[in-house]
């Protein structure tokens, strides 16, 4: 449409946004206090949280890179869009209607539109097919579309919530729908629609199922599309939307609409191979499972992932994929580990000793198969070992050798080598059956060949002599507590019940807490207003009694006196935190317990794991409701 968008209506647009609902479609937010939001920038690789976002004032602003600006802003960095795109994308999102003026006068913002239609079109015309496709299901000509989902164990209702669709063999029905619905050709051929023919547009898609690919907002922005018919002149099984401006297929995750939120809640990730396994995990309750397009799980999948993950040191998540177990499976998980360090969260492989893929072992053996698959996952490079020493013949001595050698150089370029290297070593020695000194000796030996970093030692513990960096992000929420403690007892007092010494991971901070403990607890600081200098001159030790000053004066991170609210966000936070660790340290025991031979404790620890999630979810609800 010709002419500037009125000014007044660009600002209408900027009052009604929420900025925290258009970046929350491509990065997972957590409160931070303060009325802010955190989450791992998506315009450049980080290991801990530095995007911003403020809500009340519409701003978001990333430390690391410097990267700010309005939701306006946001959308026109992430998507390469016009100001004048991102503004009628968000007037769609907010119901305002955008009024145009010809003469030039008025605001509509700078930049020039990008080469090609407008990417509002290109989303409009994917609506469009996908709601025609999913029609065209219920016809007679896709009755072998039907029964290739029911095959499958896929219902209508399934083919409903996944929106899949049937691609008419006559090969030009979407273009005429298309044409109807005033979408011109030139667009239903940037879209990847349609193709230009010598002749004239036909449709892309002939005669098979489509699954619509989605944003993670919810917009389709393609189609995979699968073979049904044996005179199909395309040989290929499956079949994508071409790289247009909207879908790119290294970017893109099939599922990511429908996981995005189970990702940012659960701290996890599934990734499977193709669209039936994504159906299949999501209907037997694995909502976090995700697949690539057209193409091996990369680089970039990894970032979108990490985004939506919330992957940072503070929580880490893990990241299962599912492989199968032939020769390209063992290929694809090579790949995948030696990519292992773009990820903080632990990375697992869970695998079907018979080879079957989720889709297949729902088939046969229902929806607990598929559950049960995931919880049985091992580590990712436990699995890669294990795929490299199989090949030798162990039964002899140098082939034995040659076992260690390459396993201890493939695990020297994992990111835990240098700090893992032992247990490294005893899981070789294992596998190989070999003196695990002498596998010690090799894996030592390869970190020092050439091109490898010599072996960094283990970060030592913090001492209670050393004074912690208020701004260190790892103690920053027992640091928040203990300032409530110490400069408003009343306040937090009545809900510190379930707090103890053990929340407190740095010994500096948990010599404060039991110093507050002796005190009396809270309870006996409530009325006392010299409650701070008490428990500074009853400290023995001089960093203690320093520590406890600098609490006492120290701004909390609020404007205001702290309200029942942000005393909940910080408690709570302080208990998730403790229940995390204990969940990581429960994890790790029970990825070393054989549930065949040590079923008691296998199931003992699997039920320990249960309640510790469920209490989990139980203080997450606590943290969300206080915000």
């Amino acid at each position: 449409m010709a002419g500037r968008i009125r000014e007044d209506d660009i600002q209408e647009v900027r009052d009604k946004v929420r900025i925290d609902e258009v970046i929350g479609d491509y990065v997972t937010l957590r409160n931070a206090g303060g009325g802010n939001m955190k989450g791992l920038c998506p315009f450049h690789d980080e290991k801990s949280p530095s995007f911003n976002v403020t809500p009340s004032r519409g701003l978001f602003h990333c430390f690391g890179c410097q990267e700010s600006g309005t939701a306006i802003d946001f959308l026109m960095k992430i998507d390469g869009l016009s100001f004048v795109e991102a503004v009628e994308r968000l007037a769609d999102k907010t119901g305002v209607q955008l009024r145009r003026i010809e003469d030039g006068i008025g605001g509509g913002g700078g930049g020039e539109r990008p080469k090609g239609p407008p990417r509002q079109r290109l989303v409009e015309a994917n609506r469009i097919a996908q709601e025609f496709y999913a029609e065209q299901l219920e016809g007679p000509d896709a009755a072998v579309g039907r029964q290739f989902l029911a095959d499958r164990g896929f219902d209508h209702d399934a083919a409903l919530h996944f929106g899949i669709g049937f691609a008419p063999r006559d090969g030009e029905a979407l273009l005429r729908h298309l044409r109807s619905k005033r979408i011109d050709d030139g667009v239903s051929i940037a879209a990847g629609l349609v193709a230009q023919g010598q002749r004239s547009p036909y449709d892309r898609f002939r005669g098979r199922l489509l699954w619509p690919i989605r944003e993670p907002s919810g917009q389709t922005i393609g189609f995979g599309a699968r073979r049904l018919f044996d005179d199909d002149k395309i040989e290929a099984k499956y079949l994508n939307t071409p790289e247009t401006s909207l879908y790119k297929k290294s970017q893109v995750l099939y599922g990511i609409d429908l996981a995005r939120t189970s990702i940012g809640r659960s701290y996890q990730a599934v990734v499977v191979e193709g669209y039936t396994d994504v159906m299949a995990c999501h209907l037997a309750g694995i909502t976090t499972a995700v697949a690539s397009c057209g193409t091996a799980f990369g680089e970039e999948h990894t970032r979108v992932l990490r985004r939506f993950l919330m992957d940072h040191e503070e929580f880490r998540g893990e990241v299962i994929f599912t492989f199968d177990g032939d020769a390209a499976g063992q290929a694809a998980a090579l790949k995948t580990f030696k990519g292992d360090a773009k990820f903080v969260a632990q990375t697992y492989v869970a695998v079907q000793p018979e080879g079957l893929d989720p889709c297949e072992l729902r088939i046969r053996d229902g929806d607990t198969a598929v559950r049960d698959l995931v919880a049985r996952r091992e580590p990712l490079y436990r699995f890669v070992l294990r795929n490299v020493v199989e090949k030798y013949d162990l039964d002899r001595a140098d082939a034995r050798v040659a076992a260690v050698r390459e396993a201890a150089s493939l695990v020297v370029s994992s990111r835990d080598a240098s700090v893992a290297r032992s247990s490294f070593a005893r899981d070789i020695a294992a596998l190989t059956g070999v003196d695990p000194l002498d596998v010690q000796t090799e894996v030592d030996r390869a970190m020092r060949r050439p091109g490898q970093s010599a072996p960094a030692p283990a970060p030592a513990p913090a001492q209670r002599g050393s004074m912690p960096d208020p701004r260190d992000p790892r103690f920053a929420i027992e640091r928040a507590v203990l300032q409530l403690a110490i400069q408003h007892p009343i306040a937090i007092g009545r809900t510190t019940a379930d707090i103890g010494a053990n929340d407190f991971t740095h010994p500096l901070y948990r010599a404060v807490w039991e110093l507050v403990a002796v005190a009396g607890g809270l309870v006996a600081g409530a009325d006392d207003a010299g409650w701070a200098q008490r428990l500074q001159q009853a400290a023995r030790e001089p960093r203690v009694a320093s520590e406890v000053s600098a609490l006492a004066v120290e701004p909390l991170q609020t404007a205001k006196e702290p309200d029942a609210a942000y005393v909940a966000h910080h408690v709570f936070r302080l208990l998730e935190l403790t229940v995390l660790r204990r969940i990581g340290e429960v994890k790790a025991t029970l990825q070393r317990t054989n549930p065949v031979q040590q079923a008691a404790e296998y199931n003992r620890m699997f039920g320990e794991l249960a309640a510790l999630e469920q209490h989990r979810r139980v203080l997450r609800d606590h943290i969300v409701g206080a915000a």
